[in-house]
């Protein structure tokens, strides 16, 4: 569905604006009053439903009022409903709050997430974010073969992974959810193919054993389940094929994958050797490294290098 970026009432439009304004100044119940206002006048504007709820989950971090964890709840919820596809990520929210939320990054989510990030991706990741992933899987490839003949670049992006690795490459493909983000790869030039479509669903449309090798950087932490994509990989995969990606480590103890407050998966070191163990592919690298930095601070991951039809 897609969520209109004006609610169709000047009013309405006007106290949302505010109402965002109070929040990124810290207000949050200034921002849950004008928000109420804005629902009341346009009662199908979920953008502004999933304002008030980000209001009221701010009020509740503060007071730890059930009431207010209630209300926020509520509030996504109705967001959710009025946006079935969930383009302004109103699942994710809820996942973070705790509650029922089934698929927290919808693919609508995402894609329309980095179509608009697309145009500042490369400067903020790299510049902002010190964003070395791409590096980190050329790094780990193995020393022979010295070229790979057919390589996947999954959630390639703007074509990072791709630049980093073209040198060892025969015929690459790109594959990404983002319109936006494919026409920033096709200007790097070394892509013989791009897709646009979901990593699963592109994977089981391969012919089987018809890749040499499958990279994906900083990807599966938009990906809760691991399962099917390493088994698609697998499938693609010709024996003795090579996989290269970047995980977020978990912090501490607690569930082996787990959602984090800045909107992404981290996936403990015991769930991705089984599940890639059940799907058919060995770990020969896992080590510690840190993909990007956020607030100054590395962001703890790891590097993996897994191969197929090899025991």
């Amino acid at each position: 569905m897609y969520v209109p970026q004006s609610s169709g009432d000047l009013l309405a439009d006007r106290r949302y604006r505010y109402a965002e304004a109070c929040l990124a100044e810290g207000d949050a119940s200034a921002c849950a009053d004008l928000a109420a206002q804005a629902v009341e006048i346009a009662p199908r504007y979920a953008p502004a439903w999933l304002l008030l709820g980000r209001a009221r989950e701010a009020l509740f971090s503060a007071s730890r009022d059930p009431a207010e964890r209630e209300a926020a709840r509520a509030a996504y919820e109705t967001a959710r409903g009025l946006d079935p596809e969930d383009t302004i990520g109103a699942g994710l929210h809820l996942a973070r709050l705790g509650a029922e939320a089934g698929v927290a990054l919808t693919p609508a989510y995402v894609r329309a997430l980095f179509d608009g990030y697309a145009p500042r991706f490369e400067r903020h990741l790299v510049e902002g974010l010190r964003y070395v992933g791409p590096a980190l899987v050329a790094e780990v490839l193995p020393e022979e073969p010295a070229r790979f003949p057919v390589v996947l670049d999954l959630g390639c992006g703007t074509g990072l992974a791709g630049a980093a690795i073209a040198h060892r490459v025969g015929h690459l493909t790109g594959v990404d959810l983002s319109p936006a983000m494919l026409a920033q790869a096709r200007t790097k030039g070394c892509y013989d193919r791009l897709v646009t479509g979901d990593l699963v669903g592109f994977l089981r449309d391969e012919p089987e054993a018809s890749a040499d090798l499958c990279v994906a950087a900083d990807v599966f932490i938009y990906c809760a389940d691991l399962a099917p994509v390493l088994s698609g990989i697998a499938r693609v995969l010709r024996p003795g094929g090579w996989a290269a990606f970047t995980i977020q480590s978990p912090d501490g103890e607690g569930p082996s994958v787990r959602l984090g407050t800045d909107g992404r998966y981290a996936h403990g070191d015991a769930y991705l050797l089984h599940t890639a163990l059940a799907a058919g592919l060995s770990v020969r690298v896992l080590q510690e490294a840190a993909v990007r930095f956020e607030g100054g601070r590395p962001v703890p991951g790891r590097i993996a290098a897994l191969q197929s039809g090899v025991g």
